[in-house]
């Protein structure tokens, strides 16, 4: 199980924030064709809900989205589901977040940094 800090991943291409509905869009396609091609769940975690909603898309059966609750935020919700799968050894969480990374470490998951998620998404997209 991979639980990806959405926005943190998003941030590491040049120009997302131009579009941000178009960028998280994107990511949600690679993070699903990463996630069949893996047969592994994925679960990418947003701050917020998009102001327009992102309809699910039957090809990424192995994506969950998720979005943080208004007065809340991403990283939270990302050690909440760490925390309820405390003792699993396949969780791991792809962040830049230090913070986030400690805590996620301290909780039994695996790190993976932003950047190097992002490389691994461009390069299975050329696949």
């Amino acid at each position: 199980m991979v639980i990806v800090d959405g926005n943190n991943v998003m941030g590491q291409r040049v120009g997302w924030h131009r579009d941000k509905s178009a960028a998280q869009q994107r990511l949600i396609d690679e993070v699903g064709h990463l996630a069949r091609l893996r047969g592994e769940p994925h679960t990418l975690v947003f701050d917020a809900e998009p102001e327009f909603k992102i309809p699910p898309n039957p090809i990424h059966l192995l994506l969950t989205i998720q979005y943080a609750q208004a007065g809340s935020s991403a990283d939270e919700l990302i050690l909440e589901l760490v925390y309820r799968n405390i003792g699993r050894s396949d969780v791991s969480v792809v962040t830049s977040d230090c913070a986030l990374s400690r805590q996620a470490r301290v909780l039994g998951a695996k790190v993976t940094r932003s950047g190097a998620f992002r490389q691994m998404l461009e390069s299975e997209s050329r696949r």
